[in-house]
């Protein structure tokens, strides 16, 4: 899709200019240096705001028309813009991010990709690291199963929580006036003394 919306054949209805209003919402501290990893970047916005907060951000997505998108549109950025497969990371993203992203990713996957999907985002938070979740939890398209996005469920969602991770909270919150009327945030941590299980 984005190489289709590149030569103007397609619009990418998630490509907007501002960082996820879900995201901006949430009180997160000050980067000071910290490592953030942002799953399925896009075209960097998410990634940028992150940055704008202190945080040394790594980005990735599995499209590398969206990282040149990323690259092309953020000329002399700090963030890191790489192409990589959540289904099969580099080995030395384990336990390496004291910050990680999924916003809206794993959302687009179908069932069987999606289930592969959701335990490996939570490897990459670092010992005292905080994994943010936010996703579809209902679609205005939920009667015919169209999509994607396709909703996660509560179970889906709580599943981010694998690998020792520890859930904060779930909530389900709204998204009035869009297709997606209400969304998970999810919040989870790993303990700063705590080896995961392997």
């Amino acid at each position: 899709m984005y190489a289709e919306s590149r030569a103007g054949q397609a619009e990418v209805p998630w490509d907007l200019p501002s960082p996820s209003a879900h995201l901006r919402a949430l009180d997160l501290p000050a980067g000071e240096g910290r490592q953030a990893l942002v799953v399925g970047c896009g075209p960097g916005r998410d990634a940028e705001y992150l940055a704008g907060l202190g945080y040394r951000v790594t980005a990735f997505d599995i499209s590398g028309t969206a990282i040149d998108l990323a690259r092309e549109r953020h000329p002399g950025t700090a963030v890191n813009y790489l192409v990589a497969d959540l289904l099969d990371p580099p080995a030395d993203w384990r336990h390496a991010f004291h910050l990680v992203l999924e916003s809206n990713n794993v959302q687009a996957l179908p069932a069987p990709i999606r289930a592969a999907a959701i335990p490996t985002v939570g490897t990459f938070v670092a010992p005292g690291g905080t994994l943010v979740v936010l996703a579809a939890a209902t679609t205005r398209i939920d009667s015919d199963g169209a999509g994607p996005p396709w909703p996660l469920t509560r179970a889906e969602i709580e599943a981010f929580g694998g690998d020792g991770l520890h859930t904060l909270s779930i909530d389900q919150v709204a998204a009035a006036g869009t297709t997606l009327p209400t969304r998970w945030k999810a919040i989870f941590t790993r303990a700063a003394h705590q080896q995961a299980a392997r």
